[in-house]
């Protein structure tokens, strides 16, 4: 293939991209993505596991996905540890203590801070730490690289 027939795609996707990411998104299939390379992968939801979309629902959930990935924990504790921190809130944040005085506020069911929310992810679930089942999932996976189990969390952690 001639240099100039190589180099064609590239300055057709580089005014793409100065069009806007609107543009250059409903161009890729032109550029060789398919429709299974440029779909964004599904996070697991307490609806998608079959179970109601509450506080119920999103513990059941969350337990699911927390086997799946041997994180261990029981109902009793995380619901526990839920309506301590945040009173069964999925939006709650603190805005008041030392975490949000240095830049990040806990957040969602069980109060996680980003640093930690993004150190403990647990895969499948959304990177929303708003998100029910992956706030619980990735508090859970700390309390339990850090204390056992979310079970043995009776206080602030």
């Amino acid at each position: 293939m001639p240099a100039a027939a190589q180099r064609r795609p590239r300055r057709i996707a580089r005014k793409l991209a100065v069009l806007g990411t609107g543009a250059a998104v409903l161009a890729l299939p032109l550029l060789g993505a398919n429709a299974a390379s440029a779909a964004t992968p599904t996070a697991t939801t307490a609806a998608s596991l079959g179970y109601a979309n509450n506080l119920d629902g999103w513990i059941r959930a969350s337990l699911q996905v927390m086997a799946d990935h041997g994180i261990p924990g029981s109902y009793n504790g995380i619901y526990r540890n839920i309506i301590r921190e945040s009173s069964g809130n999925q939006y709650a944040i603190n805005n008041w203590d030392s975490n949000a005085a240095a830049g990040t506020p806990s957040k969602g069911l069980l109060q996680v801070i980003d640093p930690t929310f993004m150190a403990y992810h647990v895969p499948g679930t959304s990177y929303d730490p708003y998100d029910p089942v992956a706030n619980i999932t990735a508090a859970c996976n700390y309390a339990a690289k850090r204390y056992g189990s979310i079970d043995n969390v009776w206080g602030a952690y």
